[in-house]
């Protein structure tokens, strides 16, 4: 009779452990597809909820160019060696000592804008055997030539510059060509000799120059936060991945977002994100190129300009209407510029560091959960 409860209860023991051990398996399960549910809605998540885009047509250039560079007849004006082809508005050719802009004769007084800018930089120069590059203006002036990639120097307002050729070599962490934002108001210059970092928002560098595949920026200003991204074809969750993890370790450092750029991606991604930027309505978009000793075709496919319709609350279109802006300024400016003269690591780096921290605590909770479970075992 014993031997038979010592039976039954070994029996029992014995199911006991396998339904625990099923339990387990159905937590690890649960688990695991409750973390890829996570990460799927973080891949495909929109941050730009609540929010509509318009195609406003009077402050846009598409082909074909009906009229551009003609008195009356267009909402567009061309300056010095621009050019207006069926294929592209060419800004500068492939030739020294040239420089060339159009201009919008409309300013604009949207509140909330994207602008999409379709180009293109190809030339027969070899890498850094070319330049300068080209910029989008959203401005207070309009059609004055200057230094500063076309345009004139102490702007007021917002100037993105694709700059394809590095004139402070010893400064080696940047990758040309490189895109970065600055916002003057009328007295910052623009340093050329160190390529414009003393007063840079932020940036990246992407490959744009000679590629087969079409380039874009994208240029988003809402609710006085400033996004620049450029595009790349299609997705992969390699990259999804990558993009994620910079971001949780941007977000630890509490610095804008800036995604790692990986050639040959063919993706959107971003390359600046910067909150507080303060730009007054009724400036005039724009784009300039020069070339100096070095050259390049720097080229303006399209310009498309949306309004975003974005819902507010009663209590920020209040603040807004109060405070009005005059002059255009960045918030915490001093607290970017710090960031920016801190010496970091690439964005490479960056992201194996963050890859391989990770990779350490999971398996160190791996090796802790055997351990406990040999340690539960030998009990």
């Amino acid at each position: 009779m014993a031997a038979v409860n010592s039976s039954e209860l070994s029996r029992s023991k014995s199911q006991l452990n396998v339904i625990s051990k099923w339990n387990i398996m159905q937590y690890k399960l649960y688990s695991t597809f409750t973390f890829l549910l996570l990460f799927v809605s973080l891949c495909f998540s929109d941050d730009d909820h609540e929010m509509e885009e318009f195609l406003k047509r009077e402050f846009s250039l598409s082909k074909p160019y009906q009229g551009v560079g003609s008195l009356g007849s267009s909402h567009w004006e061309l300056m010095g060696d621009a050019m207006v082809t069926t294929d592209q508005v060419r800004l500068t050719p492939d030739m020294q000592s040239r420089q060339g802009a159009v201009w919008s004769r409309i300013p604009c007084h949207l509140q909330d804008w994207e602008m999409q800018v379709h180009f293109k930089v190809h030339g027969q120069g070899k890498k850094n055997l070319n330049g300068d590059g080209l910029a989008i203006w959203y401005t207070k002036e309009r059609m004055q030539k200057g230094p500063v990639f076309g345009n004139m120097d102490n702007f007021t307002g917002l100037g993105v510059f694709v700059d394809t050729y590095p004139n402070e070599e010893k400064y080696i962490e940047r990758i040309f060509p490189f895109v970065i934002a600055m916002v003057g108001n009328g007295t910052i210059s623009y340093d050329h000799e160190r390529d414009g970092r003393p007063t840079e928002l932020g940036g990246c560098n992407a490959m744009v120059r000679n590629q087969n595949h079409d380039t874009f920026l994208f240029i988003r200003y809402i609710r006085r936060r400033l996004t620049v991204r450029n595009r790349r074809q299609g997705d992969t969750a390699k990259e999804c991945l990558r993009q994620k993890l910079k971001n949780i370790f941007v977000w630890l450092q509490s610095v804008g977002q800036v995604m790692i750029d990986i050639d040959g991606q063919h993706e959107w991604r971003d390359c600046l994100d910067i909150p507080g930027v303060r730009l007054p309505l009724g400036y005039y978009f724009g784009a300039s190129a020069i070339t100096g000793d070095l050259s390049d075709n720097h080229d303006i496919i399209s310009l498309k300009l949306y309004q975003l319709t974005v819902l507010r609350s009663k209590k920020e279109e209040k603040e807004e209407e109060q405070d009005v802006i005059t002059i255009p300024s960045v918030d915490n400016m001093e607290l970017l510029r710090l960031g920016q003269n801190e010496e970091g690591m690439s964005g490479l780096a960056i992201f194996f560091t963050v890859l391989f921290s990770m990779l350490g605590c999971i398996f160190l909770i791996v090796i802790g959960m055997v351990v406990y479970s040999h340690w539960n075992e030998s009990r």
